[in-house]
């Protein structure tokens, strides 16, 4: 009689234990989010050099179709917002070290990245392209550039870094920190034959060069979701995200944004 005892007051002790764990878990995540508005501040990080998502205009002004989501975000919260800009590689580390409650950037929420955070609901699909300088005759196909002793300037750290190396095994991969911009720089100073990135990314970043530099290489690449990016124990922030992107998908307020950031030129005659 007393083992059974002993027994049942185990078994209603562990599960007393679990279920405590399941409301502090649940408080803390909750609480995350009332914590930037008890604050009355949300604090974000973003890409510092990756039109037409976030960059620096030629007023020296941070924008881009990221910096506008994150104004209303933190306006639809009631709060003010902090922006602080990052190199692509500080983005996550900024996050996790709770310097930024959220990363607003076009971030692609690959199986390695969401080990470390927890990405939102894709805002945008995109998909990755290649290009070289016009009047490359040599690189005329995906084919052409999966050969040894062709040098593809890619973003370090980027889903298109990783992408770049399973499509084109035999070529030879050149990592750059910084912006795509830098990529398209590379190739047009021959220290790589052809680039590979995100294509929104590169029609907004060839703006800032010569008309006609650079030509794509049309292809089959990888179609990727975009998506923001909260920590893996912000559930409450996260769902609240994914709600805005619902609401903003209704109204037509994402649509606008889109319309003028990715689908126009004419934030480029605005802001180049």
């Amino acid at each position: 009689m007393n083992r059974l005892k002993k027994r049942v007051f185990r078994s209603v002790g562990c599960l007393v234990s679990a279920f405590a764990i399941l409301f502090c878990t649940n408080v803390v995540a909750f609480a995350d989010l009332q914590e930037i508005i008890k604050r009355g501040e949300l604090r974000v990080a973003l890409y510092n050099q990756g039109p037409p998502f976030s960059f620096y205009n030629k007023n020296n002004e941070f924008v881009g179709s990221s910096v506008d989501l994150a104004k209303l975000i933190a306006k639809e919260m009631g709060v003010e917002l902090k922006i602080t800009s990052y190199d692509w590689d500080g983005l996550i580390p900024s996050l996790l070290s709770k310097k930024a409650d959220l990363i607003a950037a076009d971030m692609t929420p690959k199986l390695k990245r969401a080990l470390k955070v927890t990405f939102s609901k894709p805002f945008l699909y995109t998909h990755d392209s290649l290009w070289k300088k016009k009047g490359n005759n040599q690189i005329s196909s995906m084919e052409d550039a999966n050969k040894p002793g062709v040098k593809i300037a890619v973003l370090l750290g980027s889903a298109s870094e990783a992408n770049a190396k399973k499509m084109f095994p035999k070529a030879k991969l050149k990592s750059f920190k910084g912006g795509g911009g830098m990529l398209i720089n590379a190739v047009l100073q021959g220290k790589a034959d052809v680039g590979f990135n995100d294509r929104v990314a590169c029609v907004a970043q060839r703006a800032q060069f010569p008309p006609g530099s650079i030509e794509f290489v049309e292809g089959d690449y990888d179609k990727s979701p975009l998506s923001f990016a909260v920590r893996p124990e912000d559930s409450h922030l996260l769902h609240w995200v994914d709600l805005f992107f619902d609401w903003i998908n209704l109204d037509g307020r994402m649509k606008d944004n889109l319309n003028y950031w990715v689908n126009s030129e004419q934030w480029q005659i605005d802001n180049l």
